[in-house]
């Protein structure tokens, strides 16, 4: 494993979870960084623009007072995911807010830009990458992220190809920097699996939409506990990039999930009306076989924390 930036060297526990558009929030966040892992939110999701103030506020003010409250058990720092794409209108005044409020984490994706990368630095935060190939990883370390998030095969929403045993030895030929893997993280287990690839973090989203605090509609929710890598479809249809989605959804939304339309990767919209159309339309991982049941952000930390544990018990005894 790597050498870690502050605020990365101190995590309670090494997972961060993924924003998931929609529905992070910061109740989500919140519950997130309280059990330990680091909890994120896409800044898009503050609608209209001034909420993202009101909601960077709330989260601040929260995880002061908890820290306060337990200095013996402080909470993981949060991260503010930024949509880095020209359909991003928002991006300019998004940033403004994360240096007003000194955000511990800036998570970038679909694009790199030095100058995001800068105004992060400026107070000293720290910038994860989100890259689906080793070609993507050069330039975004190229242009000033401080670590990556190797997105592999099975992650959900925007997802890569790669297998994450490829992804990972590619990029570690490199670069010593942070890097959290995604791609069907749902369980302790696979955490570490992820650390004994090279990776210094698992990165779960999915299993964090079967949670009560997130926002989600509870059929979404339900479709999770009760679907699993079967009914995950990968199509570019729905944002102009490839994609893993549930295929109950789709089904609901009237399309034959084994019969989708390809979409023009040139009309990629993140946030705008093409978006709203495929609200319905729910983004999902691989990993959700292991989720059985909706229960509370801490209850699943803690059973992440039990696997991780007990797999790190089972190798120490072979």
């Amino acid at each position: 494993m790597s050498k870690l930036p502050a605020p990365l060297n101190a995590l309670p526990f090494p997972v961060i979870g993924s924003p998931l558009f929609i529905i992070s929030t910061p109740k989500l966040v919140i519950a997130q960084c309280i059990a330990g892992v680091v909890g994120s939110m896409p800044a898009l999701n503050a609608r209209p623009a001034a909420q993202l103030e009101e909601w960077l506020i709330e989260i601040t003010e929260a995880l002061a007072a908890y820290n306060k409250a337990n200095p013996d058990k402080p909470a993981a720092p949060f991260a503010i995911n930024q949509i880095v794409h020209k359909s991003n209108d928002r991006l300019e005044h998004d940033m403004a807010m994360c240096v007003k409020y000194k955000v511990p984490i800036i998570i970038t994706s679909l694009g790199a830009r030095e100058d995001i990368n800068a105004a992060a630095h400026s107070y000293g935060g720290v910038v994860l990458h989100d890259v689906i190939n080793n070609k993507h990883a050069h330039k975004a370390i190229e242009k000033g992220a401080d670590g990556l998030i190797a997105v592999a095969a099975g992650a959900g929403g925007h997802a890569g190809v790669k297998s994450p045993f490829a992804l990972i030895q590619e990029i570690r030929q490199w670069f010593d920097g942070p890097i959290a893997l995604s791609g069907a993280i749902a369980t302790g287990d696979a955490v570490l699996a992820a650390q004994a690839m090279g990776a210094d973090f698992g990165y779960i989203g999915s299993a964090f939409i079967a949670t009560e605090e997130a926002r989600a509609a509870e059929a979404y929710k339900q479709s999770i506990v009760d679907s699993n890598s079967d009914d995950i479809v990968y199509s570019n249809l729905f944002t102009g990039v490839h994609g893993n989605y549930l295929a109950p959804s789709i089904r609901n939304a009237g399309m034959d999930p084994d019969n989708l339309e390809v979409s023009d990767p040139s009309k990629m919209n993140f946030g705008g009306e093409k978006t709203k159309a495929w609200k319905d339309i729910w983004g999902c991982g691989q990993g959700i076989g292991a989720i059985d049941k909706v229960q509370s952000t801490a209850e699943f930390v803690a059973r992440l924390k039990r696997e991780y544990a007990a797999a790190r018990a089972r190798l120490q005894l072979a």
